[in-house]
């Protein structure tokens, strides 16, 4: 049925290494409840001091919709909160509270590790080939 094989495909392939990353992250986190999407808008917080949700949508490279459930589980959570912004009273602003805080400082090096483990088996070189790569086509 000619040569199409969808173990060929980039899609077929990154949703793999996707699924692989997802797991390792899991694993090594040991937090049921924080997903990658989750953590990533946590890390994003952490290093800015505080976005609108739009900006944290952009910067986490995340759609409105998901984005939107991303902050409601982390503020049903308590781990980040809203404020107004003192710039613009119609906007909120979204900053951890002290218990995201503690989480982003006590998992920081489990995220160096998560990388580490996925990348484990590529060499140095193909490592940033990889993720140079990746990053053309994103």
């Amino acid at each position: 049925m000619g040569d199409y094989a969808l173990e060929d495909q980039i899609g077929y392939v990154l949703r793999k290494a996707h699924q692989r990353a997802t797991a390792v992250f899991l694993a090594r986190f040991g937090e049921p409840e924080l997903t990658p999407t989750q953590w990533a808008a946590l890390v994003k917080l952490s290093d800015t001091g505080g976005a609108s949700q739009n900006q944290l949508g952009r910067m986490t490279a995340m759609d409105p919709a998901t984005i939107q459930g991303v902050v409601r589980r982390l503020e049903e959570r308590h781990l980040i909160e809203r404020a107004s912004d003192p710039e613009d009273r119609r906007r909120s602003m979204l900053k951890l509270t002290p218990p995201g805080e503690a989480l982003v400082g006590r998992l920081r090096g489990d995220a160096h590790a998560v990388s580490r483990a996925i990348l484990e088996p590529l060499s140095g070189e193909e490592r940033q080939t990889l993720l140079r790569l990746l990053g053309a086509i994103s």
